[in-house]
């Protein structure tokens, strides 16, 4: 609950900030620190590895998560006047991983200016999936420790997000063993042989809860809640019971269809 109450009492400052920064002027041509923050939530509750326990719209008890690793890209910021600002693709791949507070805060250097969305992808896209492995660094780097888990070497490319955990809903046979679910869902359309395409764009919009002032010499950021529980409601309800191993299967698209749901803007830090 500690990074939920921490972002209710920053979002308590932001119409002073908005105050401060009234009369602020910007200089488009001049680049300023803007950095996005994924903040990983069950429910009302703070997400935490190995502990807790969750319910989720239909009644499944989530037991405990295990893993929560998701690709995140091609980011773009949408101005008050209606301009947009893409980040360079080679500066846009990040991979949050729960448990690793440094992956959580993406940063990037946007023109001076007052931002109303922010656009990315869930995932990673076609290109990138399909480029050849020695022009993929950074996050995307198959072979680093923080990667290899999220790839599958095979047609499919990116794993786009991974969770896992155990419930009881899970039947004592089913998945890998003991009650454990796992949702590995990637898929971008395939290379060589067509595949389902999972890739989901989510623009949030900025102007309800303290829009971003970017201004060169302070800092900015944009704190996104991502509720996990959402994966599994929406669009479609999703069973644990019914369906607690899903990956590259067709029904891997009825989870990703949630995905756009689970993330909100709680505040902005001027």
């Amino acid at each position: 609950m500690q990074r939920i109450f921490i972002s209710f009492i920053a979002f308590s400052f932001f119409l002073i900030s908005c105050k401060k920064d009234s009369s602020t002027t910007y200089n488009s041509s001049v680049k300023a620190d803007l950095s996005v923050e994924f903040d990983n939530i069950a429910g009302s509750q703070d997400l935490q590895l190995n502990t807790g326990k969750y319910i989720t719209e239909s009644g499944d008890t989530i037991k405990s998560i295990t893993k929560l690793k998701y690709f995140v890209s091609n980011f773009s910021f949408t101005n008050m006047d209606g301009t947009v600002y893409t980040v360079p693709q080679d500066s846009s791949y990040f991979l949050v991983i729960e448990g690793d507070s440094s992956t959580y805060e993406p940063n990037f250097k946007v023109p001076e200016g007052e931002y109303k969305s922010v656009s990315f992808i869930l995932g990673v896209d076609s290109v990138r999936n399909t480029l050849d492995v020695s022009k993929r660094t950074g996050v995307l780097d198959v072979t680093s420790p923080a990667t290899a888990d999220m790839y599958w070497t095979w047609n499919s490319g990116y794993i786009f997000y991974k969770l896992e955990g155990t419930s009881p809903q899970v039947p004592s046979m089913g998945g890998m063993g003991g009650n454990n679910f796992y949702y590995h869902i990637g898929l971008f359309g395939g290379k060589t042989t067509s595949t389902i395409n999972n890739i989901k764009k989510v623009t949030l919009d900025l102007t309800a809860r303290g829009t971003p002032k970017v201004k060169s010499g302070k800092d900015t950021n944009i704190h996104l809640m991502v509720d996990v529980l959402k994966m599994f409601s929406g669009t479609n309800s999703i069973s644990i019971a019914a369906h607690s191993m899903v990956m590259t299967d067709d029904y891997s698209a009825n989870i990703a269809a949630n995905f756009v749901g689970m993330f909100r803007h709680d505040h902005t830090e001027n």
